[in-house]
């Protein structure tokens, strides 16, 4: 068994909050969240998946410290982020009649907690809320940095807020009822991280990520780095002015072939991040960013994880690829009309551009198929 749980403090003035990281948190949700209620009971959000697996246990842990709980399950799936869920659930707190000083509680993946999150930004002008990350994409990445939203037809995560929780518990031990697929799709996540900042990290994970799945101590590691690099970018951008835009790298592509295929099972979002990594490097090497050897290293790393990392791993047929650059052009990083992508000079050493020249961009989407 892997150590105590650590610790990442976010510091953002009055808005700054701990994430705790590690095994059993939980069955210790209780004593977690105690400090910062107002009186004892919290309203949970959850999904079916969540709910069936985990839900008793999370409401043992609050009772046993004195505190009541009411939860509302919605569908699993990204879907779920969408205008009618988001209404379901304001209704549904609102029902609860939670107050400002309240706390909700976001306990899914990301799909839950960005919907939940958004939920709270807007429920009485803001409520405090708390994220207990179920996935390991949400813990590594959505549950911290405080951006909440949901999907629109014309793409995702259009429609949001920046809402940062008061608490985010990442119980390590639950990604163990993860299915292969989708553990390995937040890996695409944790992979980012090397890639867009720490190439000695992505070396270790070049070493060590095939045993996360199996070895707690590792994962604690590989989770606890991430979220701290994420708690580094966000506290010196926290709206995405500047540096936490690299925070996207893959995002571009990946979120343009997430919208081609529906939000379905087709591709999860950690496998689009996946493939946009890979496609973010190889566009780099064809501008003379980087070497070939960079986006070689990407592509053999996420091939023995047993990830997808070009388009033609994914399943069924993908619009043309001007439909594909029609779909970049909704992406959230447009600038005055131009796309804006995080490209690198090399293994954690990316930047963000504006120069990528239509005919390169296609050439790539056409290899890649």
């Amino acid at each position: 068994m892997t150590s105590d749980p650590v610790t990442v403090h976010v510091p953002l003035d009055d808005r700054a909050y701990d994430v705790r990281i590690g095994p059993g948190l939980i069955d210790r949700a209780g004593s977690e969240i105690a400090p910062l209620l107002r009186r004892p009971r919290v309203a949970i959000v959850t999904d079916e998946t969540v709910a069936g697996l985990h839900l008793p246990r999370l409401q043992a842990a609050l009772k046993a410290e004195g505190i009541a709980s009411e939860a509302l399950t919605l569908p699993a799936g990204e879907a779920t982020k969408s205008w009618p869920h988001l209404t379901a659930c304001v209704e549904w707190l609102l029902e609860q009649r939670v107050e400002r000083r309240d706390i909700v509680v976001a306990f899914g993946g990301g799909v839950i907690g960005d919907l939940v999150g958004f939920a709270a930004a807007i429920l009485r002008r803001g409520v405090r809320f708390v994220q207990i990350p179920t996935t390991l994409l949400a813990q590594v990445d959505s549950s911290v940095g405080g951006k909440t939203g949901i999907n629109s037809p014309h793409g995702k995560n259009l429609i949001g807020a920046f809402h940062q929780p008061s608490l985010v518990l990442a119980d390590i031990a639950v990604l163990d009822t993860l299915s292969p697929r989708d553990f390995l799709a937040g890996y695409g996540e944790v992979a980012k991280y090397g890639l867009l900042g720490d190439a000695d990290f992505f070396e270790w994970l070049e070493a060590n990520a095939p045993r996360l799945r199996d070895d707690l101590t590792l994962r604690q590691h590989a989770v606890a780095h991430s979220v701290a690099m994420k708690a580094g970018i966000v506290t010196r951008d926290e709206t995405e002015q500047g540096e936490r835009a690299l925070l996207n790298l893959g995002h571009t592509f990946g979120h343009a072939l997430e919208s081609a295929t529906g939000y379905s099972s087709r591709l999860l979002h950690g496998e689009g991040v996946a493939v946009g990594c890979a496609l973010a490097f190889d566009l780099s090497a064809r501008m003379g960013l980087c070497s070939q050897e960079a986006p070689s290293r990407v592509l053999e790393h996420l091939r023995r994880m047993g990830m997808p990392a070009a388009i033609r791993d994914i399943p069924g047929d993908l619009p043309d690829d001007a439909a594909l650059i029609a779909l970049m052009g909704q992406d959230k990083k447009v600038v005055d009309g131009r796309l804006r992508f995080v490209l690198a000079r090399g293994i954690g050493e990316a930047f963000v551009s504006d120069e990528v020249q239509p005919d390169t961009l296609a050439a790539v989407l056409r290899d890649a198929r």
